[in-house]
């Protein structure tokens, strides 16, 4: 499941836990389990599309005990999707150094834009890592980038549960099956690049694919009066 925005502690203390939590002679590696794009953008505290002006190397505190390593990114933020509530304009994002705890490699100095998805801690940084949603916007499909805007918000109610083998059926009615995985062998396939899980008028989800007229149903329910 994504990592989950509801508890916001320091970056010092999210990257002690992720040293704690790593299982022993796993290696240098990352392993997250898998999201569909629509529930990364659910689970996010903050999704803004942006550029990386620079990257710096911090430390995680003020303790000079804590020899913990942070990347700093300068970004130049072009739009947000989710968080304005708690930010207004973001200037620096911040990732393990260490890959091994999930660190991010952007690229920096570039035109490259970026989505991004995060969480903000409790003092207001915004902190980003492999498990989250980070793409370069070229390779964002158009219905992927136009439900930033509403498709994905409206829907959180609704469960996408990634399949690996059959038989793979729905255990309630709001639930969208993702299969990209099963039938591509790959998780952000042709369903998560061009479909929505969205909710009927009577609480069933169904997946709904980009570029088509909405039904009056789904009307209902993405352009409320």
């Amino acid at each position: 499941m994504p990592w989950s925005p509801r508890a916001a502690p320091s970056w010092a203390l999210l990257l002690r836990l992720l040293v704690l939590l790593w299982p022993p002679g796993l290696g240098e590696s990352c392993s997250c389990a898998p999201a569909h794009p629509q529930q990364h953008i659910c689970h996010s505290a903050l999704v803004i599309r942006a550029k990386i002006s620079s990257e710096k190397v911090v430390p995680a505190s003020a303790d000079p005990a804590n020899t913990q390593k942070m990347m700093r990114y300068e970004i130049k933020q072009i739009k947000m999707f989710k968080g304005f509530e708690k930010v207004k304009d973001v200037q620096y994002i911040y990732t393990p150094f260490d890959s091994s705890l999930c660190g991010v490699k952007l690229e920096a100095g570039s035109q490259k834009q970026y989505l991004l998805t995060g969480q903000i801690l409790g003092d207001g940084k915004v902190f980003i890592h492999l498990c989250n949603y980070i793409e370069p916007w070229e390779d964002l499909s158009l219905v992927q980038r136009e439900s930033l805007n509403h498709h994905y918000h409206l829907n959180c109610g609704c469960q996408i549960t990634t399949c690996y083998t059959v038989p793979c059926a729905i255990s309630a009615p709001n639930e969208c099956l993702w299969t990209d995985w099963l039938l591509e062998r790959k998780l952000y396939g042709y369903q998560a690049q061009h479909y929505v899980c969205m909710k009927h008028a009577d609480g069933t989800c169904s997946w709904y694919q980009g570029h088509l007229h909405l039904k009056k149903e789904f009307v209902d329910i993405v352009q409320p009066y």
